[in-house]
Parts: C-alpha cells; sequence; structure tokens
C-alpha cells in the first residue's frame, strides 16, 4: 500500500440509506483522520465503494434488513481482504448481522442509542491497534500479537525509528504479508487459533514469503522453551519482557548485520 497516513485510515459505513444520523458517523470519523465514505446496502455499490477500507460500521436503521445474498457478500469480502466491523443497532438487527459473519471479523458491538463520543473512541482505538503507519525511507516491521495493549505498547516503542504496521492474528499476518513488503516480523509464538509456529511455518512454504525474516516474541525464557522456539529456526527471538531501549538495540545490531542482504 502506498499513500500518507490519511489515506491509510479508511473506512466504509454501509447502511439502507445516508440518514442524518448516518451522516453524522461520518462526519465525526473524518473529523478524527478517517477517510469515511457511504456504501449503501447494494452489492455493486459495495465492490465499488470497499477498495481498500480496512474498517467497516454496518450502522442498522429503518427496520429494514439487508438482504441475506448482501451478508454473504460483505462476510465474503472480509475473509479475503481482512479487515474487522463495527456492529450498530438494536439487539435484533446485531443478531441478524452477527449470524452471518465471523466473530473473529467483529471488532465491536454498539446497542443503540450509541453516543458519538463512544464511536469516534471506538474508531480510534481500532485504528491505534492495526494503523500501517506510513513512513519514508524507514525498515518497515510487522508486528503480529492477540494482545492489543502489547501491540500499542510496542508501537509507541518503534515509531519513531521504524514503520510499524500491525495485526492480532496470524491469519491477517499472512493476508498481509500477501500484499505487503515488509523488512522484518515480529511475531507472537503463543497465539490461538493459528500459532506463531503455524505462521512461520505458512510464511516459509510459500515463494512470496519464505525469505522474509522473522523473530519470535516469547514470554518464556526457561531453556526447553528457547530450544524449542529457536528449533522453527526464525532469524531470533525476543522475550516479551524486554526494555525499550534493549529492543531498539536488538533490531539495529539486526538490520546492521543484514545490510544488503
Amino acid at each position: 500500500m502506498k499513500g500518507n497516513c490519511a489515506e491509510m485510515k479508511r473506512m466504509i459505513v454501509l447502511s439502507t440509506r445516508e440518514s442524518f444520523r448516518a451522516h453524522i458517523l461520518i462526519s465525526k470519523a473524518k473529523a478524527a483522520g478517517v477517510d469515511c465514505i457511504f456504501v449503501p446496502f447494494v452489492i455493486s455499490d459495495m465492490e465499488e465503494g470497499w477498495k481498500d477500507a480496512q474498517l467497516v460500521t454496518v450502522f442498522m436503521e429503518d427496520d429494514t434488513w439487508p438482504k441475506e445474498t448482501v451478508l454473504s457478500f460483505m462476510a465474503d469480502n472480509l475473509e479475503k481482504k481482512g479487515g474487522k466491523l463495527i456492529v450498530i443497532g438494536e439487539k435484533e438487527d446485531i443478531e441478524y448481522v452477527s449470524s452471518h459473519v465471523s466473530d473473529d471479523h467483529i471488532y465491536k458491538i454498539m446497542v443503540k442509542p450509541i453516543d458519538n463520543a463512544s464511536f469516534v473512541k471506538t474508531v480510534s482505538e481500532y485504528f491505534e491497534e492495526n494503523y500501517i503507519e506510513a513512513t519514508e525511507d524507514k525498515k518497515h516491521l510487522l508486528v503480529v500479537d492477540d494482545d492489543p495493549q502489547y501491540l500499542s505498547l510496542v508501537r509507541q516503542w518503534l515509531k519513531e525509528d521504524y514503520k510499524v504496521s500491525m495485526v492480532n492474528s496470524g491469519l491477517q499476518a499472512i493476508k498481509f504479508l500477501e500484499k505487503n513488503k515488509v523488512d522484518l516480523v515480529l511475531l507472537d509464538y503463543e497465539m490461538p487459533v493459528t500459532s506463531g509456529a503455524q505462521v512461520l511455518g505458512m510464511l516459509r512454504n510459500d515463494g512470496r514469503t519464505e525469505r522474509i525474516p522473522v523473530f519470535f516474541l516469547t514470554g518464556k525464557s526457561d531453556k526447553d522453551s528457547v530450544m524449542d522456539v529457536m528449533a522453527l529456526k526464525p532469524e531470533g527471538y525476543i522475550l516479551k519482557s524486554i526494555q525499550r531501549d534493549e529492543l531498539l538495540e536488538r533490531l539495529k545490531d539486526f538490520f546492521v548485520i543484514h545490510a544488503g542482504k
């Protein structure tokens, strides 16, 4: 992906019509620095408007539910492109949408009535956790971890010296790396569903990603755990207890040693 920071934060609001309330949500998202547009529950419009949106807000109103074919299209798009949903509506509306979409793709459920501040906070938190930092002439790191607090901490540590992208699951990492070039992956060794070991195996078995360097992130420092991690032959491992200065030094050393490779 290319572009400046504003271009990298993209969201669409899906609803039956661009009502006053939907318009307010879009305006608030734009004021928070998100490129946001309205898209109706029409497959042809969704194909055109979705594009590179990383976040989708489904705003249910008017007691009109989208057709099941529309929700199936939405679910397929999420599987193919990644991204997450914010679902806003009454309890019955939310249950209807949620029944057609994997729980993995739902970022937040918001039951009406919601206030604008809560919505903006939710959108901002998503991009804080998943935002692709667009910076020129810096090494690009992908950090993969299912703990949003740890992701946020590491991003704060690294963002001044590196271009930092973040995802919170192994499958999101695979999808991201299929489309984006990175210089190093910091990969949580212990994740649910798809473990770090499985992700590394998939990367090494794909010609497009087999040469991407990987450092495992691990919370275990005992000898047996470290040997298990290194047996998978990553470029290295980093303990999650590491402090900021030591982490920066480790990364600096790695890129000096591997300069030109």
